[in-house]
């Protein structure tokens, strides 16, 4: 492998911004600072030199129903917008033993054009299978607090038994929080008024269903040893319970999606199933969307991710709104709006940084997410006097749309380097398939 030397750009860690160079060589982060160049040479002057980003709630449908999305095609999208390293699992193929993780390891064998972790789901049936899935590499294991996406949902006394065995290996749970009576009542009676329009998804998944759900898991957690992302966190409320919950001891993590930042709750009455994810976006007024930014500044949230769950247009529009899939796109756009976000004053750059790739990385115990000497050499170089337009057409997701088209993001992806390794320029990814199986270190 050819050594790389990017010189006169400016390196974001997760504390600050410096000067410095970078030499890369055998796929590492082999000198930073004042370095003499070697190998190929990148003059990085005017741009930003970040680690590689590390998202860690995708899902790429892959084994599954790939019309959707897959490995190659995610990946792709994933390396042009400078994230180096997903963590996946897809609910419509779920990993629930060790032989299915390892016949979705062996399907991704040169099918991935970034590094990736696997995550497991959390059967009723099969919570005796976390400690052999642990051993064999699983990142983290996803639960649900309600039947939704074909995954039944864990009640009480299931969620006690299961924390119990991820806090007794030392792994980590993401837990989708909406409570099932109050959902599966919501549908009964929105079904029995025979509601479909699409004003009924903040009915049927409300605010309330969410809270609540979020105050009990924060309770099991508090009674376990386990530590558990509370997955898309999507309003201030949310947090408060979370916070109280961590002042009591419970070790929770809460992640934050862009589209609790930017989406409006009526968009949906506009858009229909476009905007058809759960839970819903919140936002009803500019003081919500500030209170979230302020808990982003307040250290509230503790990383960003996608949670990248794509269909096409026809997919979404071609059935009626109960029928059509959940989710939305995200990995063409995550790192553009945090970057934008940066730029226009929301956040310091050094919080790109830390809350989507550093942070997310060490509470998932990823060897990643930072370019320290000895590191995997994953790089983003960005163009901070750059924009790009968001268009359907400029997603490379097979979902071919996004629900950020028509905005313009300041600041702009020009090359990601996944182990020294060039895989994406300009917005145009290369399909190398050289993406590597990453387990968390014990």
């Amino acid at each position: 492998m050819t050594a790389l030397t990017i010189r006169g750009g400016t390196l974001v860690s997760a504390t600050g911004e410096e000067r410095a160079d970078l030499l890369v060589d055998e796929g590492q982060v082999v000198q930073v600072g004042d370095v003499s160049s070697k190998g190929h040479v990148i003059d990085a002057s005017g741009l930003l030199v970040l680690p590689g980003m590390v998202d860690t709630h995708v899902h790429l449908m892959d084994p599954g129903q790939t019309d959707r999305e897959d490995f190659p095609a995610g990946t792709r999208a994933a390396a042009a917008r400078g994230v180096t390293t997903i963590v996946e699992h897809t609910h419509g193929h779920p990993i629930r033993t060790v032989t299915e993780f390892e016949e979705k390891r062996a399907h991704l064998v040169g099918r991935s054009n970034v590094d990736f972790g696997l995550a497991a789901h959390v059967w009723p049936n099969a919570i005796g299978q976390i400690g052999a899935l642990h051993t064999v590499g699983v990142t983290f294991f996803k639960i649900f607090t309600c039947d939704t996406h074909g995954v039944p949902g864990l009640d009480s006394a299931r969620m006690g038994e299961a924390l119990t065995a991820v806090g007794e290996v030392g792994s980590r749970a993401l837990i989708h929080n909406e409570d099932q009576a109050l959902t599966a009542d919501a549908e009964r009676r929105l079904r029995a008024d025979n509601r479909l329009d699409p004003a009924l998804l903040t009915e049927w998944r409300s605010r309330r269903a969410e809270l609540v759900a979020v105050a009990s898991t924060a309770a099991m957690v508090l009674g376990s040893t386990a530590m558990a992302t509370f997955a898309h966190v999507s309003n201030t409320k949310v947090l408060d319970v979370i916070d109280a919950f961590r002042g009591l001891g419970a070790r929770i993590a809460a992640e934050a999606c862009p589209q609790y930042f930017a989406l409006n709750e009526d968009e949906v009455i506009d858009f229909g199933a476009l905007r058809k994810f759960t839970p819903p976006a919140r936002i009803r007024s500019e003081e919500e969307r500030s209170s979230m930014w302020s808990a982003v500044a307040d250290d509230r949230f503790s990383f960003f991710s996608t949670d990248h769950a794509p269909s096409t247009i026809a997919q979404k529009t071609e059935t009626d709104f109960w029928n059509a899939p959940f989710g939305l796109p995200g990995l063409d756009t995550t790192l553009p709006f945090l970057i934008d976000a940066a730029l226009t004053g929301r956040l310091r750059m050094s919080d790109v940084v830390n809350l989507y790739a550093t942070s997310p990385a060490a509470w998932y115990r990823l060897p990643k997410g930072k370019l320290d000497v000895g590191s995997d050499a994953d790089i983003v170089l960005i163009d901070p006097e750059g924009c790009w337009d968001v268009e359907d057409r400029s997603i490379i997701s097979k979902a071919g749309w996004s629900p950020f088209a028509g905005r313009r993001f300041k600041g702009r992806v020009v090359a990601t380097y996944l182990r020294g390794e060039k895989i994406a320029g300009d917005g145009r990814p290369n399909n190398l398939g050289t993406g590597r199986f990453t387990r968390p270190y014990h």
